[in-house]
């Protein structure tokens, strides 16, 4: 298997903190200069991507902020230069030709650093309270496919007619395009079947959850045994990173983020029941004892300074090209990690990484 690069990004905090929602070393932050700050950090510090993640209303504490996701990648995108854009998007809120032309458009604000992130949502109550229909897992990633194989099409700058179950679109196509390349980056994430078909289909990068190490070569494998035209798919991987001097500090400031994290049971509760029971990766962190989300501390990034880069490294070997990394507290530790554990990769502390690598330039699927 050939690899990239290893990449490093780190999750805007769009909701809130990743791991414990009443940590004094975190206040509850969601607002935009927060965001924007974040990231304009992340990018100095030399970090290569964020994943700016997509609810209309705040997933874990409905009550709380929730920065809406396409215009803040918009706004990034403008504010930003060298670091990689990543919006999610759940197609049921947008129809395909608004979205393909919303992404160009980010696309174009960027200089060809924009990508978007297909998700299957999970949270029923976003949907249902607005009255947008929330279909069954299987008939979400069915409305997907249709939507994501209309959207490829608009931002590669082709003119596509299309009549499919949901869809019917003629003769349409969208300008201006990429500036510097075929259309931006598709990533996708879901454990699911459905997810990893489509993942196989018409997607760039394939998003997988925080997981040990044996389970995340698994799920390469598989992927990589699906047939796929043009270029191979590449991997990232969601993880919370806890990293410190040596093991003892790191796993007690795990414990102490642990016990923290304790106090948000019954939001978690109530979280549960506004969550379509059939997503495979609910049940996958069922699995573990964990800190963050996404996975978050399951993939093991817990440890001295040494053991995380080793342990990063191993992923890499793996397969994995991309980290998208949680920490918390966010902006400190964020500080942290790029001043210990990246020389560890072989990276400088700050400085410009290599530049991002443009998708292939034929059309996927």
């Amino acid at each position: 298997m050939s690899i990239s690069p290893l990449r490093i990004g780190v999750w805007a905090p769009v909701h809130g903190p990743r791991a414990a929602w009443q940590d004094p070393a975190e206040p509850f932050d969601a607002s935009w200069p927060h965001n924007r700050d974040t990231v304009l950090e992340a990018e100095a510090l030399g970090y290569d991507a964020t994943l700016v993640a997509q609810h209309t209303v705040n997933p874990h504490l409905p009550e709380k902020d929730q920065i809406e996701a396409w215009t803040a990648a918009a706004a990034l995108a403008a504010l930003t230069r060298r670091i990689e854009i990543i919006a999610a998007i759940k197609p049921y809120l947008y129809h395909p030709v608004v979205l393909a032309k919303m992404a160009l458009q980010i696309e174009n604000i960027s200089n060809g650093r924009f990508a978007f992130n297909l998700v299957n949502a999970w949270n029923r109550a976003e949907f249902e309270k607005a009255g947008i229909p929330f279909g069954a897992h299987d008939a979400r990633y069915a409305y997907g496919r249709e939507w994501l194989g209309v959207v490829e099409r608009l931002v590669s700058g082709e003119s596509v007619t299309h009549a499919g179950e949901s869809f019917r679109i003629s003769d349409y196509k969208l300008s201006p395009a990429s500036p510097v390349r075929a259309r931006p980056r598709i990533y996708l994430g879901g454990e699911s079947e459905p997810a990893r078909a489509l993942a196989a289909d018409l997607s760039d990068v394939f998003f997988i959850n925080g997981q040990p190490l044996e389970d995340v070569k698994a799920m390469i494998a598989d992927l990589a045994a699906r047939p796929r035209r043009g270029a191979p798919l590449a991997y990232g991987l969601a993880a919370f990173v806890i990293a410190r001097e040596t093991q003892q500090e790191a796993e007690d400031e795990y414990h102490r983020l642990l016990a923290l994290a304790a106090k948000d049971a019954p939001a978690k509760q109530e979280q549960a029941a506004r969550t379509d029971p059939n997503v495979v990766m609910i049940r996958t962190f069922a699995k573990s004892v964990r800190v963050g989300t996404n996975g978050g501390t399951a993939a093991g990034l817990v440890g001295s300074y040494d053991q995380v880069a080793e342990r990063m490294q191993a992923f890499h070997r793996a397969g994995i090209e991309l980290f998208m990394l949680q920490f918390q507290p966010l902006r400190s530790e964020l500080r942290r990690f790029a001043e210990h554990v990246f020389p560890r990769l072989g990276r400088p502390a700050t400085g410009t990484p290599a530049a991002v690598a443009s998708p292939r330039a034929t059309r996927i699927g």
